[in-house]
């Protein structure tokens, strides 16, 4: 047997080319609406639509990361979430969703039922979605979810949707591949967006579907030809790029979201606290179970709305931003958007690569703050 390459090494490499003289290690970016394409319109590359050489390094990239799969990538994370959803069932069938998932995931039940497709929708937690398996077509996963950081055994419910005749998708997103492979964990689709950690500086919208079965990739494939939501060359090329330095941003990020978790575990202000790395949390022993990293969000409730906004307002380090994975601390007030069942003064904390005590020391100075009588 060989020797198993770790993350690192593994990272560094994915996708990239065989090393041939005077040729970059990584190609640049094709740009590309047509090739020359004379005779019968055979061959890898056909129309921009279609196919395009930076595109297939990126996925060929992903696909080592989810442990050997064929992967298409989209324009963002909901592009990828819609061609699963939306090439995978028709007017009749049934899927389950957790009814705590990303909320615009749970915003395609209403056009999934003006298609005429029935949802039901059951927690993340406890693996509520066992009990809501029969008879459906497909069943979709968080995990951990977002923005409650709950967590589902993915094994489990693989193997008794698959019993019960249904196909498993898994929103990835927080994790990554290298915090929980889905696919190994028994799913028939790894999902992501790759805005978010896997790409890791917040300047890029992209999306992913990772399967090992290939006709359940030619579904995806077509969709995406046929509705258009492909990436741009640079947009490709710039992930691809960051891809390299993953495991370091994680390794890092799940670091600093376990010291932030245990500096709040006493704060009186504070409750619903919440990190799957928390040897405490709710969900540690599941998610110690399948995932290798825990993954770089917190989340947590102050007492109120005003509260909330009082502490956000007096972060220095800390951006406000709706996003999280990216190499800079991030944190929200949840509730503004509406659409997640969460209380007024909840905060979705997506920590960064910034040095620990200064991250600490910023959050600490801002309760502080947040705490004094406004």
């Amino acid at each position: 047997m060989g020797h198993e390459i770790g993350d690192g090494t593994l990272a560094v490499g994915a996708g990239r080319p065989p090393a041939e003289k005077h040729a970059p290690g990584l190609p640049g970016p094709v740009f590309a609406a047509h090739y020359h394409l004379p005779g019968e319109p055979t061959g890898p590359y056909t129309y921009g639509r279609d196919t395009n050489p930076t595109w297939t390094l990126l996925e060929r990239a992903i696909g080592e990361l989810e442990g050997g799969a064929e992967v298409t990538a989209f324009s963002s994370g909901m592009a990828a979430v819609s061609a699963v959803l939306l090439s995978q069932v028709k007017a009749g069938d049934t899927v389950v969703l957790p009814d705590d998932c990303y909320q615009t995931t749970r915003a395609l039940r209403g056009r999934l039922e003006s298609y005429g497709v029935h949802v039901r929708t059951a927690r993340t937690a406890g693996d509520a979605q066992l009990d809501a398996l029969d008879g459906a077509a497909l069943v979709w996963l968080e995990t951990p979810s977002n923005p409650g950081l709950d967590v589902c055994d993915i094994a489990r419910i693989a193997g008794a949707a698959h019993a019960a005749g249904a196909l498993v998708a898994v929103d990835n997103t927080l994790a990554t591949p290298l915090g929980q492979r889905p696919l190994d964990l028994g799913a028939d689709f790894s999902v992501a967006s790759d805005t978010k950690a896997l790409t890791g500086h917040g300047d890029l919208m992209l999306g992913h579907v990772a399967t090992r079965a290939p006709g359940l990739a030619d579904a995806v494939r077509l969709w995406r030809k046929t509705v258009g939501a492909i990436p741009g060359p640079m947009e490709a090329w710039l992930a691809h790029r960051s891809l390299a330095t993953l495991h370091l941003r994680l390794d890092r990020q799940a670091v600093n979201a376990l010291a932030l978790a245990g500096a709040l575990l006493d704060r009186p202000e504070i409750s619903g606290l919440r990190y799957p790395g928390l040897p405490g949390d709710p969900a540690h022993e599941p998610a110690a179970r399948q995932m290798r990293r825990f993954g770089c969000v917190v989340s947590f409730t102050l007492p109120d709305e005003a509260h909330a906004e009082r502490f956000l307002g007096a972060l220095s380090l800390i951006d406000q931003a709706t996003s999280f994975g990216s190499v800079h601390s991030s944190a929200e007030r949840r509730g503004r958007w509406g659409g997640d069942a969460v209380a007024p003064g909840f905060v979705r904390f997506s920590v960064g690569v910034e040095d620990t005590a200064d991250l600490l020391a910023d959050v600490t100075a801002a309760l502080s703050a947040a705490a004094e009588a406004p």
